[in-house]
């Protein structure tokens, strides 16, 4: 079964939040078949922002979204 992810990211209100501000600037790194791309993804998208606390990555489990009667495993 596919697992599709989504991983993203922008400027947040409070480094402490995923309360994000401005969102036509969001960053849409990419979708991914799997946990292990989407975290590479994700890993290099908030490394290039690491000196920025304002700027925050997420990954967003599609999967989990599109499908959320079916089991974690």
């Amino acid at each position: 079964m596919q697992k599709l992810h989504l991983v993203m990211g922008g400027r947040v209100k409070d480094p402490r939040s995923l309360e994000f501000v401005n969102l036509d600037e969001m960053d849409l790194v990419g979708i991914y078949p799997d946990f292990a791309a989407a975290q590479d993804a994700w890993k290099s998208a908030a490394q290039r922002t690491v000196d920025d606390a304002e700027m925050k990555y997420v990954i967003v489990h599609l999967h989990r979204l599109l499908e959320p009667e079916l089991p974690e495993g």
